[in-house]
């Protein structure tokens, strides 16, 4: 009888997997005896279910540092998982003591409307607050410098994003699903970007770049709906089709004194603004002077686009440049032209004239 109690007993414990050291203040943290610091974890695992289970709720104040068996540990970290699933949590404030938020450190608090992170933290980790759907403000400081895959997934509640120009990395998925948001501004200091990071983010509107180069980031069937581009001053490169599909755009514009490159080796200049308002909607067109090229597909599926201006500093047409522009009922290409690309008016249905000059050598 004894034997078959303690198995009943050890059966039962078995299911949970406890993962912290010490709870105080209703708050678990695992205890790092080597560095003397502590991070905010889960309080158990539910093995069968494969849930971490915690009970946060309400609203959480994290403390900077826990006295421990009279020795002090500066709290440095949220843990992966450590408040996921957590549907009751409605407000958290963190720490200047924290420097990073985990792996799903936040997935599916779904009670979480608003969130500070502190200046300290350098990082958010992969799906940090995926499916936070009440979540409709957060203010990422200039101290993160990488935003992990997935971090915020579905947070449809989300009306607008800022990336500060600390942050130099964005991971795949970041974004995707946050239909909510109508504004992206993403900061100068972005280097690398995953694929899709604002895919199915079908309430954007506009978008502001200042990074050096701006990527094919956004989902195809939804950039319809983006109307307005700025092109900030650090902008250096604008790869082939970047606007590929954009066929809702009414503005772009570029700031003065701004150079801006394509993804070619050669890296001929393909825009230099003039004026703040490099493009006054893309019904009308008026590309300023010095600009010797227009790039590979620039103009790509733009149906909206009526009439433009070429300039006399204009040498060359790159393949596709004009691809798809249905609306495009007229132009005229200046003397200084000397090729034209393939396809570089292919499915321009509207085209009635064009005129070639003699300056033209190949096509």
């Amino acid at each position: 009888m004894k034997r078959f109690l303690f198995l009943i007993t050890f059966l039962a414990f078995a299911v949970f997997s406890w993962a912290y050291d010490v709870e105080i203040g209703g708050i678990c943290y695992i205890l790092n005896q080597e560095g003397k610091t502590a991070e905010v974890t889960y309080k158990v695992y539910d093995n069968d279910n494969g849930k971490y289970i915690s009970n946060y709720s309400g609203s959480i104040t994290i403390p900077e540092k826990i006295v421990y068996n009279g020795k002090t540990y500066p709290v440095t970290s949220i843990g992966a998982n450590a408040f996921s699933d957590c549907t009751g949590l409605e407000e958290i404030t963190i720490p200047n003591s924290v420097t990073s938020i985990g792996y799903m450190a936040f997935s599916c608090c779904i009670g979480l409307t608003s969130i500070s992170i502190p200046n300290s933290v350098t990082s958010i980790d992969n799906g940090a607050f995926g499916e936070c759907t009440g979540l409709n403000t957060i203010t990422i400081p200039n101290s993160v410098t990488s935003i992990g895959w997935y971090a915020f997934y579905k947070c449809t509640g989300l009306t607008s994003i800022t990336i500060p120009n600390s942050v130099t990395s964005i991971g795949i998925n970041a974004f995707y699903g946050c239909t909510g948001i109508s504004s992206v501004t993403i900061g100068n200091g972005l280097t690398s970007i995953g694929e899709n990071a604002f895919a199915n983010c079908t309430g954007v509107k506009s978008i502001a770049y200042d990074c050096k180069s701006i990527g094919n980031w956004f989902d195809y069937d939804y950039k319809t709906n983006i109307t307005k581009v700025l092109i900030g001053s650090k902008v250096e490169i604008i790869p082939e089709r970047a606007f590929s599909g954009f066929t809702g755009l009414t503005s772009i514009s570029v700031e003065e004194g701004n150079t801006i490159y394509d993804s070619r080796n050669n890296c001929n200049a393909i825009i230099e603004s003039k004026t703040n308002t490099l493009i006054q909607g893309c019904q009308n067109t008026i590309i300023p002077d010095g600009v010797v090229s227009i790039g590979n597909s620039a103009f790509y599926g733009c149906t909206g686009l009526t009439a433009i201006t070429i300039p006399n500093s204009m040498t060359s047409i790159e393949s596709g440049a004009f691809w798809g522009c249905t609306g495009l009922t007229s132009i005229e290409i200046p003397n200084s032209v000397t090729s034209i690309g393939s396809s570089a008016f292919y499915g321009c249905t509207g085209l009635t004239a064009i005129t070639i000059p003699n300056s033209v050598t190949s096509i």
